[in-house]
């Protein structure tokens, strides 16, 4: 079994970047089959937690609010030659920020559930007393006179678990906090000097990457996660999703008008006047104005022309029930509430 202590600071940036999600992912299976436990800190949990809320509020503002100006700016100066087109594909661009932004908080639910599946630990005497001994000393990580004794205490619970840990079990530390851990005068990948000691033995592990620990752990798991991720399926662009909603509302209102269209030829529906409209306003379900109606009749030939008949029914049942649910859907995602079918 591979037993990891996975510094704060990286389960935040793994929180923040969509990216990570392959090695979370990776890192979820390997638990669940027992394969890797985590060493967890209490203090990783409490920091975790205080934090989380800005991750993902700042992944959600970041850039929308950037986006914005730009818009804003392309709309006042832009040139009109190409201007729509620049606006849409900014659109696109706005609406995937906004789908990352949802996967931030994927990860962040991901990471807590990996917290539940161990017992934090506290940090006892001997651990506190060891860290404030690397203080007095200048010992890393403080070597570089800063306040480092969250950090002091993680190494030093990490030194804990494997002074007492079974010797057939494998163990890594991994940090991206490389100027408090790292050799960084000679190979930032090594530990610093005064923490070498905890890795001398070939069954200790420092490490800069939680990717590289599970690569090389388990690179079959690895492999088959990175397939799974790099053939998922990417969600659609805003002008894609644009694009098919309008077809779906033109195929829709064409319908609508081919009933009014019979209702009229068979005298169930009646074309009147403006004045004859305004004369009789309790029966306008009945009636649509002749001149509105002119309009209706050249819209129908543009939309025989730019759609295509063969993409305009007729349609069955289950078709036409297809038609309406994929508008319905599209509107919804696109911030309409369920069933709004209006054309």
């Amino acid at each position: 079994m591979l037993k990891l202590l996975i510094d704060t600071c990286v389960w935040l940036d793994m929180a923040k970047d969509y990216r990570h999600q392959p090695t979370l992912a990776a890192l979820e299976q390997l638990i669940e089959a027992g394969e890797v436990s985590l060493i967890l800190p209490q203090q990783s949990v409490v920091e975790f937690a205080r934090n989380k809320e800005r991750i993902i509020r700042d992944s959600a503002k970041s850039l929308s609010s950037h986006f914005k100006r730009v818009k804003d700016a392309v709309r006042q100066f832009g040139s009109p030659n190409g201007r729509d087109q620049v606006l849409s594909s900014l659109d696109d661009v706005d609406h995937r920020v906004a789908i990352l932004g949802e996967a931030v908080q994927e990860s962040v639910r991901q990471i807590e559930k990996l917290f539940s599946t161990v017992q934090a630990i506290d940090a006892n005497q001997q651990i506190k007393l060891r860290s404030a001994q690397r203080a007095l000393d200048k010992q890393a990580p403080f070597h570089r006179d800063k306040n480092s004794m969250g950090d002091a205490v993680l190494i030093e619970t990490y030194r804990d678990v494997l002074s007492t840990g079974a010797s057939d079990h494998e163990y890594a530390f991994v940090t991206h906090n490389k100027h408090d851990f790292s050799d960084m005068g000679v190979d930032e990948r090594r530990p610093h000097p005064d923490l070498a000691e905890l890795f001398v033995s070939e069954n200790s592990t420092y490490a800069l990457a939680v990717g590289e620990v599970l690569q090389q752990y388990a690179p079959e798991r690895m492999e088959e996660v990175k397939w799974e991720f790099e053939y998922r399926e990417e969600p659609r662009l805003l002008s894609e999703i644009v694009e098919a909603e309008h077809l779906l509302f033109r195929q829709v209102w064409y319908n609508r008008h081919w009933n009014l269209r019979i209702a009229i030829e068979r005298g169930k529906h009646k074309l009147v006047t403006k004045e004859e409209w305004d004369k009789h306003p309790k029966r306008r379900n009945k009636m649509t104005i002749d001149t509105v109606w002119n309009g209706a009749l050249a819209a129908a030939k543009r939309t025989e022309e730019e759609v295509g008949l063969e993409n305009l029914g007729p349609w069955t049942d289950f078709e036409w029930g297809m038609i309406n649910g994929k508008l319905s859907a599209l509107r919804w995602v696109m911030g309409s509430e369920w069933d709004f079918l209006d054309t």
